[in-house]
């Protein structure tokens, strides 16, 4: 199969939302994807962007991406958080991943990043599983803990 990995470029933006929205139909939140184009077209993009896509395209469509941003770690220094790596259902197993993950990987080094992170469902076998094959390391033992959009502003109110 032929595709290609790059940069991704403002006008992806509503095929990157598409696989986003796939996603989250895949991890059973089909109604939690609040981000839109312009968002991402806004975020990405411009002087300071939040974070860099890479998109994997086949006939000049996006069937894969993968989605990164900077982090700081207090006992590392710089890392790279993998916020997303997304593939085309119909085009799992054909090396698009495997090339997302390696772009990233690259990525990572040419800014010097000590680690990158992401996470994984611990139902999701087959990322698992992907994961651990390219000797990255999944800690069972962690949890991810996070405030959404509410609890940020009750915590706010309770200060």
């Amino acid at each position: 199969m032929n595709y290609t990995i790059r940069p991704a470029k403002k006008e992806d933006m509503p095929g990157v939302l598409q696989l986003i929205n796939e996603l989250a139909i895949y991890e059973k939140e089909p109604d939690a994807v609040e981000v839109t184009v312009s968002d991402l077209e806004r975020d990405g993009f411009g002087d300071h962007p939040l974070f860099t896509c890479f998109v994997a395209e086949v006939s000049e469509e996006i069937k894969g991406i993968a989605l990164v941003y900077n982090r700081y770690s207090t006992w590392k220094g710089p890392i790279i958080h993998l916020e997303d790596l997304i593939v085309n259902e119909a085009y799992r197993g054909t090396g698009i991943g495997t090339a997302l993950l390696n772009e990233v990987i690259k990525y990572g080094h040419s800014k010097g990043a000590k680690r990158i992170n992401w996470e994984v469902l611990d139902w999701n076998e087959p990322a698992i599983a992907f994961y651990e094959s390219k000797g990255a390391n999944v800690m069972r033992d962690w949890d991810v803990v996070q405030l959404n959009e509410d609890a940020i502003k009750q915590y706010i109110a309770n200060m």
